[in-house]
């Protein structure tokens, strides 16, 4: 049965109530400079990428209720090796950002990227994106280059984050060791997934998830294989002292204290997994537009048998939760969208 786009217990009289966390941007000047490096890991995605525009991003979520859309950069993010030309992209990509989001107001919240693994630069972007641009949080990468977010050289970063109560979105990418072996698949769909847990593996057993309790971490596509793995990773956690140490409270503690988006959680097995780590208040829609029609993730939540309060949380009401802002921003731009 297809879903109106438009059905929602969530009070909204029949107004576009989605909000999307997982929806990219490719601002000129990036796609520009990074063409060839933006293209290569979305073979068969030419058009969408290079057509993108914020009006064909607000037809899109027009035609599937979708009242606002917290834009982020995609893989393979804006690290390329040059640290300089990478404070750049990401000050470009903030501000571009947030002049889209003010020409469309209420339409559009903003997860900053930060020039990783450059300390002392993206210690200024967090202050430049907080203070003057209003940023909403921060979209990160699952490596910077091998370096994983839990690299004891990243620490300040996290700290800085964790003193700003912010929220921090990873969006996963290949690991230089990980490609090629031979599938004949994209790293998309095998190497991803798997990234997203060392990611998550990173920041747990350097100690940072129980350092930083107060970000507020989201991971893309469910959290990857962590929903398989994550017990695994827990037992191992009671031999080994070390380890125990940095994670005083306990992994499946800290597993559960994240929030997942429903990205590719699209089978009754997937959703399942999610859930034996986290509650219905720590999920939240995303679609991964422009790659795909939000339509997909709509009608794909409408099919896992949740109840209509559970389904207007995980489309809206988590998300305001965690970026009230956003709340703000659609209430004043009431019956203009």
């Amino acid at each position: 049965m297809t879903t109106s786009p438009y059905r929602s217990n969530c009070g909204c009289d029949g107004k576009p109530h989605r909000i999307d966390t997982h929806h990219h941007i490719f601002p000129p000047s990036y796609l520009v400079k990074e063409r060839d490096r933006i293209l290569a890991p979305a073979p068969g995605y030419t058009k969408q990428l290079t057509e993108w525009t914020p009006q064909k991003a607000i037809d899109e979520m027009d035609r599937n209720g979708v009242a606002t859309a917290v834009t982020s950069i995609s893989t393979p993010g804006i690290w390329f090796g040059n640290a300089e030309q990478t404070r750049v992209l990401a000050r470009e990509c903030n501000e571009y950002a947030a002049t889209m989001s003010g020409e469309h107001k209420g339409r559009f919240g903003i997860f900053a990227a930060l020039p990783l693994p450059d300390v002392d630069n993206s210690l200024k972007e967090i202050a430049y994106a907080l203070d003057v641009l209003g940023v909403d949080g921060f979209g990160l990468v699952t490596n910077y280059g091998d370096v994983m977010p839990g690299d004891p050289r990243l620490a300040p970063v996290f700290d800085e984050l964790n003193r700003r109560k912010a929220v921090v979105y990873f969006h996963p990418t290949a690991a230089h060791c990980c490609i090629n072996h031979g599938t004949g698949l994209p790293p998309a769909i095998l190497e991803f997934p798997f990234d997203t847990t060392r990611a998550i593996s990173s920041l747990l057993c350097s100690g940072t998830l129980s350092r930083c309790p107060d970000i507020r971490f989201i991971f893309s596509h469910g959290g990857g294989t962590l929903p398989m793995l994550a017990g695994r990773i827990a037992r191992v956690l009671t031999v080994r002292k070390e380890l125990a140490e940095k994670v005083p409270l306990g992994a499946m503690h800290e597993f559960r204290k994240l929030h997942y988006d429903m990205v590719s959680i699209n089978t009754a097995a997937a959703f399942q997994a999610v859930r034996s780590l986290a509650e219905i208040p720590q999920l939240l829609f995303g679609s991964d537009f422009p790659y795909w029609s939000p339509s997909v993730a709509v009608e794909e939540l409408s099919q896992l048998g949740l109840t209509e309060q559970e389904v207007c949380d995980i489309e809206r009401n988590n998300a305001l939760r965690l970026l009230p802002r956003l709340g703000t921003a659609m209430k004043a731009n009431d019956g203009k969208n």
